[in-house]
């Protein structure tokens, strides 16, 4: 939407008539509004009202300081002062254009009450403390205004104004605000939806619930590549155990075969000591563990009831084939939960898994 900008422009009148002139000028160039003194008296009590409400109105404040302080105001100070630091306190932007050379100017546009001189002297030590630029001639005081100004829009963007006619009407404006009541409360659910466990998982088994899962292995002896024996066994562990397990591996998806082959791992490293004592176990190798088929696409079906695990729609090769699993946002905050190291105390005693006993497949 094409904005103009109201520019405030403070300074001494009859001294800097030309130099207030290439100001106004480069403003309009802008497209900016002026607003200044030659709209409202300066020395009166109702207008100073009026001056601190133009200066409320505007976007940027400049002020223009030459030979002269100008008339003194309430406080002992001039006025183009006083708008200065009441500028300053509502938070405008502001820029001060300080004569180079003021002891060059013509006398008549010089102070020449020593009390004055001061006070201006004190005056341009204070705008010098803020945004500040120097001219020696109006027309270098004009090129100087362009070039501050455009600079001073970018790094500080204000409000503006704009035409009536480009302004949306009621009817949008009450609909844009409908749909920005919907979008918060779409965003609150969003937010919600990754720290609160689904209500409609409620009656599902999860957390510190027990899953038995069954598995096989193979025991090795007088072969290194073939089994002498194949067993069946199960072992009772939890769905947070199960979870936290695999959640890693989906953090950038992960097919069926990185899950089930974590789960083999994960399988093995709990089981292995235990099956090593079993009298029929002595002296075997004992490897290829794998979980059993039905118990995996439970364990799967289970974790996307529980809303933690979701199928990935990424585009991919039509070669392909392969399935591939993904975290979801609530997902991702139990993995969080359940995978962020603990303070010391804090640690969260999970329930230890339950082995069932071994059974050969030997025919």
């Amino acid at each position: 939407m094409d904005k103009r900008y109201q520019v405030f422009v403070s300074s001494t009148y009859r001294d800097l008539l030309d130099a207030r002139q290439e100001v106004m000028q480069a403003l309009l160039e802008l497209d900016c509004i002026p607003a200044g003194m030659e709209l409202f008296p300066a020395a009166d009590d109702d207008q100073w009202t009026l001056i601190k409400r133009v200066i409320d109105d505007c976007d940027y404040y400049i002020v223009i300081i030459g030979g002269r302080y100008g008339s003194i105001g309430p406080d002992d100070k001039s006025f183009t002062q006083l708008e200065y630091e009441y500028a300053i306190e509502q938070g405008k932007p502001v820029i001060a254009f300080l004569h180079k050379e003021p002891g060059k100017l013509p006398s008549d546009d010089c102070e020449k009450d020593p009390d004055k001189v001061a006070k201006l002297e004190e005056f341009r030590e204070l705008a010098e403390q803020k945004m500040v630029r120097y001219w020696n001639s109006p027309a270098d005081l004009g090129s100087a205004v362009s070039r501050s100004l455009i600079k001073l829009i970018k790094t500080n963007p204000a409000i503006g104004w704009v035409k009536a006619d480009l302004l949306p009407s009621k009817e949008s404006t009450e609909e844009i605000l409908l749909l920005r009541k919907q979008l918060d409360t779409l965003q609150r659910e969003l937010e919600a939806s990754r720290t609160t466990a689904p209500k409609e998982t409620e009656h599902l088994a999860q957390g510190d619930d027990l899953f038995e899962i069954e598995y096989g292995f193979g025991a090795y002896q007088s072969s290194r590549f073939t089994a002498d024996n194949t067993y069946t066994a199960s072992f009772e562990i939890s769905w947070s155990q199960i979870f936290a397990r695999i959640s890693p591996l989906m953090i950038d998806e992960a097919t069926d075969g990185d899950l089930q082959s974590e789960l083999n791992r994960m399988i093995r490293e709990i089981n292995i000591e235990h099956l090593r004592e079993a009298d029929d176990l002595q002296g075997f190798r004992l490897s290829d563990f794998r979980i059993n088929g039905e118990d995996f696409n439970t364990i799967k079906v289970q974790l996307m009831a529980l809303k933690l695990i979701t199928k990935s729609i990424k585009s991919r090769s039509v070669k392909d084939k392969a399935n591939y699993w993904a975290l979801t946002p609530y997902g991702e905050t139990v993995m969080t939960q359940l995978r962020a190291i603990k303070k010391e105390g804090y640690e969260d005693e999970a329930p230890t898994p339950s082995n069932k006993a071994v059974e050969s497949d030997a025919q």
